[in-house]
């Protein structure tokens, strides 16, 4: 168990017929499961799970009669369960999920009465489910889901009064809850009815035992902490328990939620504030029917780095927003604007944590924009992003994954498989998707698909669903679902609004406008005023050709406009305690922009005109390179008499400071993170001198002009001194430059 066993089983196993205990698990053998294991009579225990087999279960396996617990899951096995195995009515446990297991399940399954343990989810079985189930009387955990086809009722489940854990996910069960009487499962703790087509009132019994709902009851046991409503018919009014210490996903019902709208309920009162101070906002905005901005768009596109703090700028241009809100189980996420959300429901069975962010320090292949997949989102079962808002029409979704949480090493911590489907405004685009086997069997390797949708309702849709499929426990418990690193959706037609950002950018940075309204406004003022006043307009004329020259500059594709007052905001007013440091031309200061991103802000000093030709540099130099070392320019603002320049923040400060800095700005680097700095800064000097389209020498490499982020990766900052040259020039002279 857990190594790297190639080649088949060896038949001659079959030949110790002592053996009790036979663990195979976790390895990556191969070929078909040998007939001759059939001789193990005396087998108590068979694992085999987690290899590359092929083919189907061999008839002899039923001689082994003695046999308690049977491990094929995530095996590759196929084909129908052989008749032989009704012999087998010793056993206890018997786990069979992630195969190609065919047909129905066998109506003998309910013969093997001492089974406690029995899983059977992520296979091709078709319904409906056998109603020979309900002998299974001992079963203290049931597992079944993804059946093909049929329909099945909840009636096998009422003499399972001793289960811990029942998960019917995606049955395709046709009942009524009232049909069975969950007032005799006292030991339930887990309960999944998920994807099904379960109707009626839900007894109170049911949520006094941890479980799910489709009407909303008056009270609910204290224990429950986690209640999944999404995507079901539920309306009317919300009971008085909705309160903070309650996790509920309310997504994708019938509510019709305005501030008007107060409650009464089984003699509560609960108006509309109480239930939204309990509430995370926009749960209005994710309606069935009424979703915000029907019928009055807001935006025409967005980008969310799933999982990441701060928002980011790649190399295509686009602008990502962060996206680490703090979703469990059963929760969804609107931005405040809002122009997108997230929701997520499931829960990580055994696993060691319940964290739905990953994240991971390495480099990525097959993209420029390594720092994009360095984190992700995942989830258990079903992770959804929306657009809100969005102008219909068609629009290019790419969504952007890569897998790195199984190792490229031949040991047994590669054999991990992460298997979703993915749908899209309803519509499955793709079955079975393993990111790691779309990059080639790479893990740390970008991996991207791009499709077109309609976007009819100003509502676009984004479903990651697992169905069953994949490893559960490899590197450890807990592995698996949907991930997801990266997502935006671009309009392929000329949009007729634009995003509130964008709009503001528009008017901000006009080049155009903003040269010819300077230019006219100068000209008129030299006819108006009075010769008295002609030293003045003087001073006001090389001020505006000064502050043209500073907007020539901007309104370039990777340069985005800020409003001073909201980086004075952010900067609580340019406060001396959020001063980072003193650059060249001015200081630079620590903010927090309204979605929670930290930037860091340069102020240029007024009296410094050597700092408005490397302001000006900075900007030339850095919108026209992106490169996983630079630091990232977010953009800038010229209003009033400072221009301002806004990057990304980086967290550990500058290459000096924790080498040779004092207190806490001083790092203990080892020697690997040390080589990896050297190594990063290589890269970024490589890209500036030969791989980028521009050439640049940047003049003034010092250690106070590499920054680091959390994870120590550097990123070359002050461009102020480049000098910039065409791809054409193989040698390039220039004078000597630098700072102290």
């Amino acid at each position: 168990m857990r190594n790297y066993l190639t080649g088949p089983i060896p038949s001659f196993l079959g030949e110790l017929t002592a053996l009790q205990y036979l663990n195979l698990a976790i390895n990556a053998l191969s070929g078909s499961v040998p007939k001759e294991l059939g001789k193990l009579v005396n087998l108590v225990s068979l694992g085999i799970s987690m290899n590359n087999l092929n083919g189907s279960l061999p008839p002899e396996l039923g001689n082994m009669v003695k046999l308690e617990q049977l491990y094929i899951d995530s095996s590759g096995l196929s084909g129908p369960l052989p008749p032989s195995f009704s012999k087998l009515t010793s056993m206890k446990i018997l786990w069979a999920s992630d195969n190609d297991f065919t047909g129905q399940i066998p109506d003998y399954i309910g013969s093997l009465s001492n089974l406690l343990d029995l899983r059977f989810q992520g296979n091709s079985f078709q319904g409906p489910l056998p109603t020979t189930l309900s002998n299974l009387v001992q079963l203290t955990s049931l597992r079944i889901g993804d059946i093909v086809n049929g329909s099945s009722s909840l009636a096998f489940i009422s003499n399972m009064t001793s289960l811990n854990i029942l998960v019917l996910r995606n049955c395709r069960i046709s009942d009524n809850l009232a049909s069975v009487n969950f007032s005799q499962f006292a030991t339930l703790t887990l309960l999944d009815l998920s994807f099904n087509n379960i109707t009626g009132l839900v007894p109170q019994a049911l949520l006094n035992l941890n479980s799910l709902s489709f009407f909303l009851p008056s009270s609910i046991g204290t224990s429950l902490k986690n209640l999944d409503f999404s995507y079901n018919q539920l309306s009317g009014n919300f009971p008085s328990w909705v309160s903070p210490n309650l996790t509920l996903n309310l997504v994708a019902n019938n509510f019709v939620i305005d501030d008007s709208n107060n409650s009464s309920y089984f003699g509560f009162k609960l108006t509309m504030f109480d239930i939204f101070s309990a509430l995370p906002s926009g749960l209005g905005c994710l309606q069935r029917d009424t979703p915000c901005f029907l019928g009055s768009p807001q935006s025409s596109s967005f980008a969310v780095d799933c999982g990441s703090q701060r928002s980011m700028s790649v190399s295509d241009n686009s602008m990502y927003q962060p996206d680490n809100a703090d979703l469990g189980p059963a929760s969804y996420y609107v931005t405040g604007a809002p122009t997108w959300g997230v929701s997520n429901v499931g829960r990580f069975m055994e696993a060691p944590n319940n964290s739905y962010i990953i994240n991971s320090s390495r480099q990525f292949l097959k993209t420029l924009d390594s720092e994009l997949f360095q984190t992700a989102r995942m989830s258990p079962s079903s992770l959804r992003y929306y657009g809100i808002g969005l102008e219909n029409g068609n629009y290019t979704v790419t969504l952007q994954f890569a897998e790195f949480d199984f190792e490229d090493m031949q040991t047994w911590k590669s054999l991990g498989k992460r298997v979703f489907d993915i749908y899209i405004q309803g519509e499955r685009k793709e079955q079975n998707f393993d990111i790691r086997k779309a990059a080639a069997g790479k893990s740390y390797t970008a991996v991207t698909r791009k499709y077109t949708v309609p976007v009819t309702r100003n509502f676009l849709e984004i479903h990651l669903f697992w169905a069953g499929k994949g490893t559960c426990c490899i590197p450890s418990q807990g592995y698996y679902g949907p991930s997801l690193s990266a997502l935006s959706a671009t309009p392929n037609f000329e949009p007729t609004v634009r995003n509130a950002a964008h709009a503001a950018q528009t008017k901000r940075t006009s080049n155009t406008g903003v040269a010819v309204g300077v230019g006219v406004g100068a000209a008129v003022l030299g006819l108006l005023v009075l010769s008295g006043l002609y030293v003045l307009r003087q001073k006001r004329r090389k001020l505006s050709l000064d502050k043209r020259e500073l907007y020539s500059c901007v309104g370039r594709p990777n340069v985005f406009s800020y409003s001073y007052g909201e980086l004075r905001t952010a900067s609580e007013n340019f406060n001396s305690t959020n001063l980072l440091g003193e650059g060249g031309y001015g200081a630079v200061y620590k903010g927090k922009l309204t979605d929670g991103s930290m930037v860091a802000v340069k102020q240029l000093s007024e009296t410094s005109r050597q700092g408005k030709k490397q302001f000006i540099a900075e900007i030339e130099t850095i919108s026209q390179v992106q490169h996983r070392n630079l630091v990232k320019l977010y953009g800038c603002c010229l209003e009033g008499e400072n221009p301002l320049l806004v990057y990304e923040y980086l967290e550990n400060g500058s290459l000096d400071k924790a080498l040779f800095g004092t207190g806490s700005g001083r790092k203990n680097l080892d020697w690997l993170t040390r080589f990896g700095i050297c190594l990063g800064i290589t890269r970024g000097l490589a890209y500036l001198h030969e791989e980028s389209s521009i050439r640049v020498v940047h003049r003034d490499i010092k250690a106070s002009n590499i920054l680091l982020d959390t994870n120590f990766n550097p990123k070359i900052s002050d461009f102020g001194l480049a000098k910039l040259y065409d791809d054409k020039k193989t040698h390039v002279s220039t004078k000597v430059a630098g700072t102290l």
